[in-house]
Order: C-alpha cells, then sequence, then structure tokens
C-alpha cells in the first residue's frame, strides 16, 4: 500500500466554489463592473472582504460584508431578497457632508413622529458631486421609522445571534430609512445607545455588477 500511495500521491482536496456573494468570506477578494452606471469608490474596483457583520431584527437578520479596495475607505455591501434578489451598497458619511447635502430642519423630521418625512437634495458644489453624485437622489421619503436591532461584528449566517445580557446581544440601534421613488437610492440612519449616529448613502444594483470572485483558499 505504502509504494502505490507514493506512485499516485495524495488526491488534491476540491478546490472551494466562489460564485455567488452569498458564499463570501473573510479574506475573499471581488471585482466589480465596470460601468459608468456605478460611483467611481465601486467602478471596476476589487474589494477584499475585511469583515463580516450581522444586523439582527425581530423576525429577520441581515449579513452585512465590509470592504475595502486600494483607497481604503470602507464599502459595505449586503446581499437582500425581497420579490427578487439585489445588492445593496452603503457608504458612512459625516455630519458636516449631510449638511452639504441636505437641509438639517429637514433632515432633523426623519426623527419625528409621525415618520413621514420628504427630503429633497440641495444643490451640490462641484466637488462634493463628483464625491457623491451617483449615490445620491433628488428626492427621498421616508419608509422606517424607530426599527429596532441588533449589531453583531461577527458572522452568524445560519446561526442565531447570541442573547446574553452581559453584553454579547450585540450593540442596540434604532434604524430609519427613506428610498427614491424608483427603489434605486436610499437613505439609512442607524442611531445607537448613548445617541452615536450613523447616516449611509446605499445604492441598489443587480447581481450581475458583481463580475468575479476570488476565493482566499
Amino acid at each position: 500500500m505504502g509504494f502505490l500511495s507514493g506512485l499516485f500521491g495524495k488526491k488534491e482536496a476540491p478546490k472551494r466554489q466562489l460564485d455567488h456573494p452569498n458564499k463570501l468570506l473573510k479574506g475573499d477578494m471581488l471585482t466589480l463592473d465596470d460601468s459608468f452606471a456605478l460611483p467611481a469608490q465601486l467602478r471596476g474596483q476589487q474589494l477584499k472582504v475585511e469583515a463580516i457583520h450581522t444586523y439582527e431584527y425581530e423576525r429577520s437578520q441581515q449579513c452585512e460584508y465590509l470592504l475595502r479596495g486600494h483607497s481604503g475607505s470602507p464599502i459595505f455591501m449586503s446581499y437582500v431578497v425581497e420579490d427578487e434578489a439585489y445588492l445593496s451598497f452603503s457608504i458612512k458619511v459625516n455630519r458636516d457632508t449631510v449638511d452639504k447635502l441636505f437641509d438639517l430642519d429637514a433632515f432633523a423630521e426623519i426623527f419625528e413622529e409621525p415618520g413621514k418625512a420628504t427630503l429633497t437634495l440641495q444643490t451640490l458644489s462641484a466637488d462634493t458631486a463628483e464625491e457623491f453624485g451617483q449615490w445620491l437622489s433628488g428626492d427621498y421619503h421616508q419608509v422606517e421609522f424607530a426599527g429596532f436591532g441588533y449589531f453583531h461584528r461577527e458572522d452568524y449566517r445560519g446561526q442565531k445571534p447570541p442573547q446574553d445580557e452581559n453584553g454579547a446581544r450585540g450593540e442596540a440601534f434604532e434604524s430609519y430609512s427613506l428610498i427614491n421613488n424608483q427603489d434605486t437610492h436610499a437613505l439609512d440612519i442607524e442611531v445607537y445607545e448613548g445617541g452615536d449616529t450613523e447616516v449611509m448613502l446605499t445604492l441598489y444594483r443587480p447581481l450581475t455588477d458583481i463580475r468575479e470572485y476570488w476565493p482566499a483558499s
């Protein structure tokens, strides 16, 4: 048997098949389409999965991939299944940028009941338009008010996130969302305990925007 084993060698383990966003693991890479329909931060970029997070809601949970490319700026991607499947890409913006994009008094109405705020994009400077223009729509209407959830910095696909009261439950937050009439752009806001607020510009895109996958192993 030792002779035969040496003659034929060990059988190679099958290579991991990576052909869908649901199969992405930390360390994997993907290449996006070079279409001008995509913002510069996405167009033709090769992005690496740096971390995988989980959003936990009362009746569902959503996986989020933290991606980084050559610029080093974080891109957040989710694979979403509703009436049809699509990709959600988001970037975070700070308060100064929000002030450049929207009237802050109108923005504050997002957090007031009954949660039916509308937003209209302000006239942008050339620099702001170049950086964020394709992430934005001219008008938004509110579709979510004070939705409750937990944010976990772990991958819980196929598992129930922990419910440990001693701190492993994740970070509690309230979510507020606005969307445009074409269902192509959104504004997502998360308010955490203590008042920390994150604002994300979100773009909905077809799965075909991912042109190639590169498994880490």
